[in-house]
């Protein structure tokens, strides 16, 4: 199957999974799915054994209404995409752009797995699937999604192209932590695929992402960055800050710089040569003599020097 393309013309590095992988997943999930239905099913009806029949129906019902229809529900929306059986198959859930799926998403591939699963054992899922070019189920359609494959190997076009030199250090001060996770899913995708795109599309593809970049961040660019340089000067930002969280020095971590001390090389055979490194020698101190104490000079005698004068009484 060819890859995913969005309604821009834009070719995503994501493979759409095929109906095997799929089948397995989906079993996977049906039967975690039906041992959580049927173990909190026992435990109501042991807890309402004294109900009467009405009330064991509406109990029932709504046990079932919550595990089988909302159980998957939940579950799509809070992993965004990622059930346990297509984690383990190594698929996930995503919007024809490629994008993460939101609830209303997974609210509608439940509501129509209602149908074409649970009603009618899979049959309506199979056969839409198999008609369909990228093998989607009816949920798949009305919702707007695809099942996608993750573990494909990338390749040498995924790779992010570098930011502009004169654009380093620009946004070191950008405050990064109200941007979503899926913009800069979309923002990555863009920034991989622009040299595939048409000039027209591609800007305004660009011009979009970057002002809702500037909305999330509250900072406008520097005055004449293009759009497609803003958004690949942050994009650097955000993975140059996540490798210095990676791969911060532990505090009190020894730092190398110490003299090498000698170093003794001995040579085969009977000759032995020894070759010393040479070594920062210490500056020669030489104390100092001692001072010796001043001696304060004697005060001065009031009593006149004698002469041999006597003065007249």
């Amino acid at each position: 199957m060819s890859g995913v393309v969005t309604g821009d013309a834009v070719v995503l590095g994501l493979q759409p999974a095929r109906l095997p992988s799929r089948a397995l997943a989906l079993v996977i999930d049906l039967v975690v799915i039906w041992a959580v239905y049927m173990g909190m099913t026992f435990g109501l009806l042991m807890l309402t054994v004294s109900l009467d029949e009405a009330a064991l129906a509406a109990v029932s019902v709504a046990a079932f209404v919550l595990v089988l229809v909302g159980g998957p529900i939940a579950v799509e929306t809070l992993t965004h995409g990622r059930s346990l059986g297509k984690l383990a198959c190594g698929l996930r859930v995503v919007r024809d752009d490629g994008g993460p799926i939101r609830f209303r998403h997974a609210l509608v591939r439940g509501a129509m797995g209602v149908v074409e699963i649970l009603m009618t054992f899979g049959v309506v899922a199979v056969i839409a699937s198999l008609v369909s070019e990228r093998g989607r189920r009816l949920g798949d359609v009305f919702a707007g999604t695809l099942v996608v494959r993750e573990r494909v190997a990338s390749s040498a076009g995924m790779v992010l192209p570098p930011a502009p030199p004169w654009l380093a250090g620009r946004f070191a001060g950008l405050d990064l932590s109200a941007v979503p996770d899926g913009l800069w899913l979309e923002i990555r995708q863009y920034l991989t695929r622009m040299r595939q795109l048409d000039p027209v599309i591609g800007q305004r593809m660009a011009d979009r992402l970057a002002n809702e970049l500037v909305a999330r961040t509250g900072a406008l660019p520097p005055p004449g960055v293009p759009a497609a340089a803003y958004l690949a000067g942050v994009v650097a930002e955000r993975q140059a800050r996540e490798a210095r969280r990676a791969f911060a020095a532990p505090v009190g971590a020894p730092v190398a710089g110490g003299v090498p001390g000698p170093v003794a090389s001995v040579g085969a055979g009977a000759g032995v040569s020894v070759s010393v490194a040479p070594q920062a020698s210490a500056p020669s101190v030489v104390p100092d003599a001692p001072e010796e104490p001043a001696v304060p000079d004697a005060p001065a005698d009031p009593r006149p020097p004698a002469t041999g004068f006597a003065p007249p009484a």
